[in-house]
């Protein structure tokens, strides 16, 4: 009887649960599509009827404050061999590899 009741409140909770997901889900796209317009800030000047230039990220400027127009990323495509033969330069280039100066003293076994 006990176990029943345990069951009952878990789907009572879970379709609660459910619900409210569903609700939110339902607000929050409401809200995404609705326009708010913006007052413009009253500071004793008239307002503007000009559009506002969008403030640009300051890594996307150049030096004298222009836009940069060039890609600021690029990435090329290397194949598997390629990488891996770099790899393993990387590994034979390693101190550890060549067996001798290693910066750690070697450490004597636990008895």
């Amino acid at each position: 009887m006990l176990q029943a009741i345990y069951i009952l409140l878990f789907a009572v909770l879970a379709i609660l649960a459910f619900a409210n997901l569903f609700r939110s889900l339902l607000s929050l796209g409401l809200a995404s599509q609705r326009v708010i317009p913006q007052e413009p800030a009253w500071d004793g000047a008239m307002p503007s009827r000009e559009p506002r230039q969008p403030t640009l990220h300051p890594e996307l400027l150049d030096d004298r404050g222009r836009l940069i127009n060039e890609p600021l990323l690029v990435m090329r495509q290397i194949s598997v061999e390629d990488v891996r033969d770099r790899l393993d330069a990387l590994y034979e280039a390693s101190p550890e590899s060549k067996g001798g100066d290693s910066e750690e003293p070697p450490t004597a076994p636990l008895a």
